[in-house]
């Protein structure tokens, strides 16, 4: 008969190294991708806003007699504006105007912006003499 052999029920050192690596590269994805989620999340709000902030400017200049000129300002809460009216095109006593509007932003060290676009006819303003 020879040596005689006892079988270990546990695991070896190198088997529980092996475990820890794996668990740990495992745990390191799944806290890269919630992070990941919780930025998108936190940019879509930032969006959300910027556009709802755009729409109520667009809004306001869609309610009033169109003026060729450029404004902007501070929005409060980290947001900018900039508002342009440019007359586009004119024919008939009638003048098309291009309204723009810019809500910007800055975020994780980068400027972000919404710029709506629309076009609006009025009565054409007089001719400059």
């Amino acid at each position: 008969m020879g040596p005689s052999r006892t079988d270990d029920a546990g695991f070896t050192l190198l088997e529980v190294l092996v475990a820890t690596v794996i668990a740990g590269l495992a745990l390191a994805v799944l806290f890269q991708g919630a992070a990941g989620s919780v930025r998108a999340a936190r940019v879509a709000a930032h969006v959300q806003e910027a556009t709802s902030r755009a729409r109520s400017r667009l809004a306001a200049l869609e309610q009033v007699a169109p003026v060729a000129a450029e404004q902007s300002g501070d929005d409060g809460g980290g947001y900018r504006w900039r508002t342009r009216v440019a007359q586009a095109e004119r024919g008939g006593g009638f003048a098309l105007f291009d309204l723009d509007v810019l809500i910007a932003w800055d975020l994780d060290g980068g400027e972000r912006r919404v710029e709506l676009r629309s076009r609006r006819m009025a009565p054409a303003p007089p001719e400059p003499p």
